[in-house]
Protein backbone atom coordinates (compact mmCIF):
# COMPACT_ATOMS: atom_id res chain seq x y z
CA UNK A 1 0.00 0.00 0.00
CA UNK A 2 2.70 2.10 0.53
CA UNK A 3 4.31 1.60 -2.54
CA UNK A 4 1.17 1.91 -4.30
CA UNK A 5 0.62 5.54 -3.21
CA UNK A 6 4.45 6.71 -3.61
CA UNK A 7 3.92 5.94 -7.13
CA UNK A 8 0.93 7.73 -7.44
CA UNK A 9 2.00 10.92 -5.30
CA UNK A 10 5.12 10.80 -8.13
CA UNK A 11 2.79 10.30 -11.11
CA UNK A 12 1.06 13.37 -9.77
CA UNK A 13 3.63 14.95 -9.01
CA UNK A 14 5.30 15.23 -12.19
CA UNK A 15 2.05 15.84 -14.31
CA UNK A 16 1.24 19.01 -11.93
CA UNK A 17 4.31 20.11 -12.28
CA UNK A 18 4.40 19.63 -16.23
CA UNK A 19 1.22 21.48 -16.54
CA UNK A 20 1.53 23.82 -14.14
CA UNK A 21 4.82 24.74 -15.95
CA UNK A 22 3.26 25.25 -18.59
CA UNK A 23 0.54 26.85 -17.93
CA UNK A 24 2.93 29.77 -15.83
CA UNK A 25 5.37 30.19 -19.57
CA UNK A 26 2.26 30.62 -21.59
CA UNK A 27 0.31 33.14 -19.74
CA UNK A 28 2.84 35.13 -17.84
CA UNK A 29 5.41 35.73 -20.56
CA UNK A 30 5.86 36.79 -23.90
CA UNK A 31 8.72 34.90 -25.49
CA UNK A 32 10.89 36.01 -28.89
CA UNK A 33 10.97 33.76 -31.39
CA UNK A 34 14.90 33.85 -31.47
CA UNK A 35 15.19 33.09 -27.68
CA UNK A 36 17.03 29.92 -26.46
CA UNK A 37 15.00 29.59 -23.57
CA UNK A 38 11.98 29.10 -25.92
CA UNK A 39 13.31 26.56 -27.93
CA UNK A 40 14.74 24.61 -24.83
CA UNK A 41 11.51 24.68 -23.19
CA UNK A 42 9.61 23.95 -26.43
CA UNK A 43 11.83 20.49 -27.11
CA UNK A 44 10.81 19.83 -23.63
CA UNK A 45 7.10 20.29 -23.76
CA UNK A 46 7.60 18.19 -27.11
CA UNK A 47 9.04 15.57 -24.80
CA UNK A 48 7.47 16.01 -21.69
CA UNK A 49 5.45 12.74 -22.43
CA UNK A 50 9.29 10.20 -22.81
CA UNK A 51 10.56 12.41 -19.52
CA UNK A 52 7.41 11.56 -17.36
CA UNK A 53 8.01 7.50 -18.07
CA UNK A 54 11.59 7.66 -17.55
CA UNK A 55 11.27 9.00 -14.37
CA UNK A 56 8.29 7.53 -13.53
CA UNK A 57 10.53 4.10 -14.08
CA UNK A 58 12.91 5.20 -12.24
CA UNK A 59 10.88 6.41 -9.72
CA UNK A 60 9.14 2.93 -9.34
CA UNK A 61 12.41 1.08 -9.44
CA UNK A 62 13.71 3.16 -6.13
CA UNK A 63 10.23 3.01 -3.92
CA UNK A 64 10.44 -0.65 -5.14
CA UNK A 65 13.81 -1.47 -4.24
CA UNK A 66 12.99 0.51 -0.84
CA UNK A 67 9.83 -1.33 -0.32
CA UNK A 68 11.97 -4.44 -0.66
CA UNK A 69 14.62 -3.63 0.98
CA UNK A 70 13.01 -2.17 4.45
CA UNK A 71 11.51 -5.61 5.73
CA UNK A 72 14.80 -7.51 4.74
CA UNK A 73 16.44 -4.91 7.03
CA UNK A 74 13.73 -6.05 9.40
CA UNK A 75 14.02 -9.18 9.28
CA UNK A 76 17.88 -9.01 9.75
CA UNK A 77 17.35 -7.57 12.57
CA UNK A 78 14.83 -9.99 14.08
CA UNK A 79 17.27 -12.77 12.71
CA UNK A 80 19.96 -11.42 14.79
CA UNK A 81 18.03 -10.61 17.98
CA UNK A 82 16.88 -13.98 17.85
CA UNK A 83 20.14 -15.84 17.75
CA UNK A 84 21.25 -14.08 20.84
CA UNK A 85 18.61 -15.86 23.02
CA UNK A 86 20.49 -18.73 22.58
CA UNK A 87 22.70 -16.74 25.14
CA UNK A 88 20.14 -14.23 26.45
CA UNK A 89 21.67 -11.18 27.96
CA UNK A 90 20.12 -8.61 31.08
CA UNK A 91 20.49 -6.01 28.37
CA UNK A 92 16.74 -5.53 26.61
CA UNK A 93 16.72 -6.35 22.86
CA UNK A 94 16.09 -3.04 21.05
CA UNK A 95 14.88 -2.96 17.27
CA UNK A 96 13.43 -0.66 14.73
CA UNK A 97 10.49 1.39 15.83
CA UNK A 98 8.48 -0.47 12.93
CA UNK A 99 8.76 -3.69 14.46
CA UNK A 100 8.32 -2.86 18.10
CA UNK A 101 5.97 -5.50 18.20
CA UNK A 102 8.27 -8.19 17.41
CA UNK A 103 10.92 -6.29 19.67
CA UNK A 104 8.48 -6.82 22.81
CA UNK A 105 7.65 -11.02 22.00
CA UNK A 106 11.86 -11.37 21.46
CA UNK A 107 12.30 -9.74 25.04
CA UNK A 108 9.30 -11.65 26.61
CA UNK A 109 10.94 -14.56 25.32
CA UNK A 110 14.69 -13.42 26.47
CA UNK A 111 12.92 -12.70 29.79
CA UNK A 112 11.53 -16.24 29.96
CA UNK A 113 14.69 -17.88 28.71
CA UNK A 114 16.66 -15.91 31.58
CA UNK A 115 14.03 -17.56 34.14
CA UNK A 116 14.38 -21.15 32.55
CA UNK A 117 18.33 -20.92 32.93
CA UNK A 118 18.45 -19.28 36.52
CA UNK A 119 15.73 -22.33 37.60
CA UNK A 120 17.86 -25.14 35.66
CA UNK A 121 20.92 -23.11 37.92
CA UNK A 122 19.09 -23.51 41.19
CA UNK A 123 17.73 -26.80 40.48
CA UNK A 124 21.46 -27.66 39.82
CA UNK A 125 22.68 -26.59 42.92
CA UNK A 126 20.10 -28.07 44.94
CA UNK A 127 20.72 -31.28 43.45
CA UNK A 128 24.49 -30.90 44.40
CA UNK A 129 23.46 -29.82 47.63
CA UNK A 130 21.13 -32.88 48.19
CA UNK A 131 24.28 -35.03 47.29
CA UNK A 132 26.31 -33.53 49.50
CA UNK A 133 23.81 -33.80 52.11
CA UNK A 134 22.76 -37.15 51.69
CA UNK A 135 26.78 -38.45 51.29
CA UNK A 136 27.60 -37.30 54.76
CA UNK A 137 24.20 -38.21 56.75
CA UNK A 138 24.53 -41.98 54.79
CA UNK A 139 28.33 -41.83 56.47
CA UNK A 140 27.25 -40.77 59.76
CA UNK A 141 24.42 -43.67 60.83
CA UNK A 142 27.19 -45.87 59.02
CA UNK A 143 30.06 -45.42 60.69
CA UNK A 144 27.86 -46.00 64.13
CA UNK A 145 27.01 -49.21 63.00
CA UNK A 146 30.34 -50.00 62.03
CA UNK A 147 31.56 -48.28 65.10
CA UNK A 148 28.99 -50.28 67.58
CA UNK A 149 29.15 -54.03 65.67
CA UNK A 150 33.13 -53.65 66.12
CA UNK A 151 32.60 -53.09 70.12
CA UNK A 152 29.95 -56.02 70.36
CA UNK A 153 32.38 -58.22 68.18
CA UNK A 154 35.71 -56.95 70.10
CA UNK A 155 34.37 -57.58 73.37
CA UNK A 156 32.14 -60.93 73.54
CA UNK A 157 32.22 -60.41 77.91
CA UNK A 158 29.67 -57.28 77.81
CA UNK A 159 26.84 -57.55 79.94
CA UNK A 160 23.74 -58.43 78.31
CA UNK A 161 22.43 -54.82 79.03
CA UNK A 162 25.26 -52.95 77.09
CA UNK A 163 24.89 -55.68 74.43
CA UNK A 164 20.94 -55.00 73.89
CA UNK A 165 21.33 -51.17 73.87
CA UNK A 166 24.79 -51.16 71.77
CA UNK A 167 22.27 -53.51 69.31
CA UNK A 168 19.07 -50.90 69.69
CA UNK A 169 21.82 -48.12 68.73
CA UNK A 170 23.29 -50.14 65.94
CA UNK A 171 19.44 -50.53 65.09
CA UNK A 172 18.48 -47.29 65.08
CA UNK A 173 21.28 -45.74 62.90
CA UNK A 174 20.66 -49.45 59.94
CA UNK A 175 17.13 -47.77 59.86
CA UNK A 176 18.26 -44.43 59.44
CA UNK A 177 20.66 -45.70 56.85
CA UNK A 178 17.79 -47.63 55.13
CA UNK A 179 15.78 -43.94 54.88
CA UNK A 180 18.16 -42.66 53.18
CA UNK A 181 18.84 -45.14 50.87
CA UNK A 182 14.96 -45.28 50.16
CA UNK A 183 15.49 -41.59 49.26
CA UNK A 184 18.23 -41.98 46.82
CA UNK A 185 15.43 -44.57 45.26
CA UNK A 186 12.81 -42.22 45.39
CA UNK A 187 15.51 -39.60 43.28
CA UNK A 188 16.27 -42.26 40.73
CA UNK A 189 12.37 -43.25 40.24
CA UNK A 190 11.22 -39.38 40.55
CA UNK A 191 13.60 -38.49 37.31
CA UNK A 192 13.53 -40.97 35.06
CA UNK A 193 10.15 -42.50 35.24
CA UNK A 194 6.61 -41.18 35.05
CA UNK A 195 3.63 -42.11 37.98
CA UNK A 196 1.28 -44.62 36.74
CA UNK A 197 -2.42 -45.02 38.45
CA UNK A 198 -3.93 -48.02 39.34
CA UNK A 199 -7.18 -46.77 40.44
CA UNK A 200 -9.88 -48.31 42.76
CA UNK A 201 -12.91 -47.34 45.00
CA UNK A 202 -11.03 -46.37 48.51
CA UNK A 203 -12.86 -45.11 51.95
CA UNK A 204 -10.69 -42.06 51.82
CA UNK A 205 -12.06 -41.48 55.85
CA UNK A 206 -10.87 -44.98 56.80
CA UNK A 207 -7.37 -44.35 55.20
CA UNK A 208 -7.26 -41.06 56.80
CA UNK A 209 -7.70 -42.29 60.13
CA UNK A 210 -5.81 -45.66 59.98
CA UNK A 211 -2.35 -43.28 58.83
CA UNK A 212 -3.13 -41.22 61.50
CA UNK A 213 -3.05 -43.86 64.25
CA UNK A 214 0.16 -44.99 62.70
CA UNK A 215 2.64 -41.81 63.18
CA UNK A 216 1.33 -41.69 66.91
CA UNK A 217 4.15 -42.93 68.35
CA UNK A 218 6.15 -40.23 66.29
CA UNK A 219 4.60 -38.11 67.75
CA UNK A 220 4.80 -38.87 71.05
CA UNK A 221 8.32 -38.46 70.87
CA UNK A 222 8.09 -34.49 70.04
CA UNK A 223 5.38 -34.50 72.62
CA UNK A 224 2.75 -33.60 69.42
CA UNK A 225 -0.95 -34.44 69.52
CA UNK A 226 -3.23 -35.21 66.63
CA UNK A 227 -6.96 -33.02 66.36
CA UNK A 228 -8.73 -35.40 63.99
CA UNK A 229 -12.13 -33.88 61.95
CA UNK A 230 -12.66 -37.14 59.49
CA UNK A 231 -16.31 -36.94 58.19
CA UNK A 232 -17.34 -40.87 57.82
CA UNK A 233 -18.01 -42.55 54.59
CA UNK A 234 -15.94 -40.34 52.35
CA UNK A 235 -14.91 -42.02 49.01
CA UNK A 236 -12.95 -41.36 46.21
CA UNK A 237 -11.93 -43.91 43.31
CA UNK A 238 -8.07 -43.17 43.29
CA UNK A 239 -4.66 -44.94 43.63
CA UNK A 240 -4.73 -46.10 47.00
CA UNK A 241 -1.10 -46.99 47.60
CA UNK A 242 0.26 -43.73 46.08
CA UNK A 243 -2.64 -41.45 47.47
CA UNK A 244 -1.55 -43.35 50.89
CA UNK A 245 2.33 -41.95 50.02
CA UNK A 246 0.37 -38.72 49.89
CA UNK A 247 -1.17 -38.40 53.32
CA UNK A 248 2.22 -40.02 54.34
CA UNK A 249 4.37 -37.24 52.91
CA UNK A 250 2.75 -34.25 54.36
CA UNK A 251 1.77 -35.81 58.13
CA UNK A 252 5.75 -36.32 57.87
CA UNK A 253 5.93 -32.65 56.81
CA UNK A 254 3.88 -31.32 59.40
CA UNK A 255 5.90 -33.56 62.20
CA UNK A 256 9.27 -32.45 61.26
CA UNK A 257 8.07 -29.20 61.66
CA UNK A 258 6.00 -28.42 64.35
CA UNK A 259 6.93 -26.91 67.54
CA UNK A 260 7.20 -29.43 70.59
CA UNK A 261 3.79 -29.56 72.79
CA UNK A 262 1.70 -28.45 69.84
CA UNK A 263 -1.38 -30.00 68.16
CA UNK A 264 -1.07 -31.03 64.46
CA UNK A 265 -4.69 -30.79 63.09
CA UNK A 266 -6.39 -33.21 60.80
CA UNK A 267 -8.95 -32.53 58.52
CA UNK A 268 -11.11 -34.40 55.94
CA UNK A 269 -14.64 -33.13 54.86
CA UNK A 270 -16.64 -33.70 51.16
CA UNK A 271 -16.21 -31.19 48.75
CA UNK A 272 -18.17 -30.03 45.88
CA UNK A 273 -17.40 -33.42 43.42
CA UNK A 274 -14.89 -34.63 45.76
CA UNK A 275 -13.29 -34.29 49.25
CA UNK A 276 -11.09 -31.72 50.98
CA UNK A 277 -7.90 -32.46 53.39
CA UNK A 278 -6.33 -29.90 55.18
CA UNK A 279 -3.68 -30.30 57.50
CA UNK A 280 -1.94 -27.79 59.75
CA UNK A 281 0.32 -27.74 62.15
CA UNK A 282 1.68 -25.27 64.45
CA UNK A 283 5.82 -24.19 63.32
CA UNK A 284 7.84 -21.18 62.04
CA UNK A 285 6.29 -18.97 59.67
CA UNK A 286 7.57 -19.98 55.98
CA UNK A 287 8.03 -16.44 54.02
CA UNK A 288 6.46 -16.14 50.83
CA UNK A 289 9.45 -16.46 48.59
CA UNK A 290 10.20 -20.25 49.78
CA UNK A 291 6.46 -20.57 50.15
CA UNK A 292 6.30 -20.49 46.40
CA UNK A 293 9.12 -23.53 45.92
CA UNK A 294 7.75 -25.53 48.69
CA UNK A 295 6.73 -28.04 45.66
CA UNK A 296 9.58 -28.17 43.71
CA UNK A 297 12.38 -30.96 43.69
CA UNK A 298 14.95 -31.14 46.19
CA UNK A 299 13.92 -27.60 47.77
CA UNK A 300 14.62 -27.97 51.52
CA UNK A 301 13.64 -25.19 53.88
CA UNK A 302 16.08 -25.91 56.11
CA UNK A 303 19.52 -26.19 54.61
CA UNK A 304 21.45 -26.81 58.01
CA UNK A 305 19.18 -29.74 59.19
CA UNK A 306 20.83 -32.42 61.01
CA UNK A 307 20.87 -35.94 60.12
CA UNK A 308 18.01 -37.40 62.16
CA UNK A 309 15.38 -34.68 60.49
CA UNK A 310 14.38 -33.83 56.81
CA UNK A 311 14.74 -35.61 54.10
CA UNK A 312 15.72 -35.09 50.13
CA UNK A 313 13.80 -32.32 49.32
CA UNK A 314 11.44 -34.52 47.40
CA UNK A 315 8.18 -35.81 49.62
CA UNK A 316 6.03 -32.28 48.70
CA UNK A 317 7.12 -32.38 44.75
CA UNK A 318 5.50 -36.12 44.86
CA UNK A 319 2.78 -35.51 46.83
CA UNK A 320 1.96 -32.45 44.09
CA UNK A 321 2.56 -34.91 41.28
CA UNK A 322 0.12 -37.52 42.56
CA UNK A 323 -2.15 -35.32 43.70
CA UNK A 324 -2.18 -33.99 40.02
CA UNK A 325 -2.49 -36.98 37.91
CA UNK A 326 -5.83 -37.61 40.04
CA UNK A 327 -7.20 -34.35 38.71
CA UNK A 328 -7.02 -32.37 41.95
CA UNK A 329 -4.97 -29.62 43.56
CA UNK A 330 -2.89 -29.12 46.84
CA UNK A 331 -2.02 -25.54 48.39
CA UNK A 332 0.41 -24.79 50.78
CA UNK A 333 -0.31 -21.32 53.01
CA UNK A 334 1.66 -20.10 56.20
CA UNK A 335 1.04 -16.96 58.61
CA UNK A 336 0.71 -16.53 62.23
CA UNK A 337 3.19 -19.46 63.26
CA UNK A 338 0.82 -22.05 61.41
CA UNK A 339 1.33 -24.24 58.16
CA UNK A 340 -1.77 -25.50 56.59
CA UNK A 341 -1.73 -28.04 53.09
CA UNK A 342 -4.86 -27.90 51.12
CA UNK A 343 -5.64 -31.14 49.17
CA UNK A 344 -8.69 -31.46 47.13
CA UNK A 345 -9.31 -34.36 45.54
CA UNK A 346 -12.30 -35.32 42.72
CA UNK A 347 -14.68 -38.30 43.55
CA UNK A 348 -13.54 -39.91 40.13
CA UNK A 349 -16.07 -42.20 38.09
CA UNK A 350 -18.08 -43.72 40.36
CA UNK A 351 -16.13 -42.30 44.02
CA UNK A 352 -18.86 -40.70 46.76
CA UNK A 353 -20.06 -42.10 50.11
CA UNK A 354 -19.30 -45.39 50.84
Amino acid sequence: MQLFVSLIGLFALLTGGFFGAWYFCAHFFIWEVNSRLYYVLKALQYSSPYIIILVMLGGIFAFTYRAIRKPLDYLDEVVEAAMSLSHPQDTPIELSPEIAAAQNELNRAREQALLNARAAREAEQRKNDLIVYLAHDLKTPLTSVIGYLNLLSDEPQISQEVRARYTGIALEKALRLEELLNEFFDITRFSLTDLALEKEQTNLSMMAEQIASEFVPVMMEKELRWRLEVTPGIGVVCDRDKLERVFDNLIRNAINYSYRDTEIGLTLTRADGGALLVIKNHGKTIPPEKLAHLFERFFRLDHARGSSTGGAGLGLAIAKEIVELHGGRIEAGSADECVTFTVFLPDGETGGDV
